[in-house]
């Protein structure tokens, strides 16, 4: 059944083609008969007919040989002049679509220099070789410029082509620079939450570490609670990192109990804690009415305060910070402040540079905020920034204003 459907859908285009041919055989047949009706005397039929079919025929080539093609027609227009056929558009039809054709399949120069020959074909024919020399538009202007002017048709054709080929392959490679871009936007973002996840979640595990060895004398039951908590920061370094790098893979065969919900300002009280766990008090104030946060602008949030409370926990002098989220209608504020000995400025959190700082700024930026860290005047590090809050509804029961 398919194969036959498949045979008659091939065969289709052939059936066009010969009655395209068929149809422009029977125009040329009329502009010999118009030719025999204008004449004076009578000229024979039969030629012209044969030229006629000849020129038809050669034009189931003009796909594959163009110029060929064009050759031959020409040769019979100039023939059926000759005897005394008067070159109108319907005796010039094989020859116009071989024009066509020819300027369709060939590159400018190609198209115009064929196209000049055929003209150049039709007026030796006009001047030397048939009787209308008492009428110079119809032995030369006529067929010249119908020549012409399928090869004017052709060549606008074939640009238009070409234009529509090369906003196709532009559209393409526009397309694969957008995927390209997405891919580096992606592995970008990967990138950044891998580093807090493994900064934060270190640094932290090295100051209980420390803390821990440093009270081992002096305090053991302190230290052994500190040691206690140090399997909680792992575990918890562990399963972040896990759902990080889980981004990763092609396959999406997970099921639902592997997924775990990005981090938000709901955990900004167990941040709190894994901070004073490694010795870094911090106090949490909030301000104004929470908002409910988009995913995103939450992520962006939380990462925030947990690389600002890393750098004060790797860098600064003093052991405290203070975190303050203000709502507004419009915006969340977060400050980020830790105070530092007159005597002993942070060497590294106020230099402005590293990948934290960055990755900061890259989060707030691309959340369409602002950004801004610096030592203070009266010593210390501050890190501000403003979110625009997208989603203005009120939270039923904050949870940000728990930890304080």
């Amino acid at each position: 059944m398919s194969t036959s459907w498949q045979r008659r859908a091939a065969a289709r285009p052939q059936a066009v083609e010969a009655t395209a041919l068929v149809l422009l055989f029977a125009c040329t047949v009329s502009g010999v008969v118009v030719t025999r009706a204008v004449m004076s005397e009578p000229l024979p039929v039969w030629p012209g007919v044969a030229l006629s079919a000849v020129a038809c025929v050669v034009l189931r080539r003009r796909h594959s040989r163009p110029l060929p093609v064009l050759a031959a027609t020409t040769l019979c227009t100039m023939a059926q002049g000759a005897l005394g056929y008067l070159l109108t558009p319907l005796l010039m039809g094989p020859l116009l679509v071989a024009q066509y054709s020819t300027s369709v399949r060939t590159p400018r120069r190609t198209t115009w220099n064929s196209a000049l020959t055929a003209a150049t074909g039709m007026v030796v024919t006009g001047l030397f070789l048939t009787s209308f020399h008492n009428s110079l538009i119809l032995a030369i202007v006529n067929p010249a410029a119908w020549v012409l002017l399928s090869a004017a048709f052709g060549s606008y054709i074939r640009v238009r082509r070409e234009y529509a080929a090369a906003r196709a392959e532009h559209a393409d490679r526009q397309r694969e620079e957008e995927a390209r871009h997405r891919v580096i936007q992606e592995r970008m973002r990967i990138a950044r939450e891998l580093h807090d996840v493994v900064a934060h979640h270190l640094t932290l595990a090295n100051a209980q570490a420390g803390t821990a060895a440093h009270l081992a004398r002096t305090d053991p039951d302190q230290a052994f609670e500190i040691m206690d908590k140090l399997p909680q920061t792992t575990a918890a370094a562990l399963r972040e990192l896990k759902a990080t790098v889980g981004l990763l893979r092609e396959d999406t065969d997970t099921s639902d109990d592997e997924v775990t919900p990005a981090p938000g300002l709901r955990q900004v009280p167990a941040l709190v804690d894994a901070c004073s766990a490694a010795g870094l008090e911090v106090t949490v104030t909030v301000e104004g009415q929470p908002r409910r946060l988009t995913p995103g602008l939450d992520l962006t949030a939380y990462r925030i305060i947990q690389e600002a409370l890393t750098n004060v926990t790797k860098h600064a002098a003093t052991r405290t910070a203070q975190v303050r989220l203000a709502y507004t209608p419009h915006y969340l504020t977060l400050t980020i402040t830790n105070e530092t000995a007159p005597d002993r400025p942070a060497p590294d959190a106020g230099s402005g540079h590293g990948f934290g700082l960055l990755g900061m700024r890259e989060r707030a930026l691309s959340a369409g905020g602002t950004f801004n860290a610096g030592r203070r005047p009266r010593g210390g590090f501050e890190v501000a920034c403003s979110l625009p809050l997208n989603s203005p509804d009120p939270l039923d029961s904050p949870d940000e204003s728990a930890a304080t």
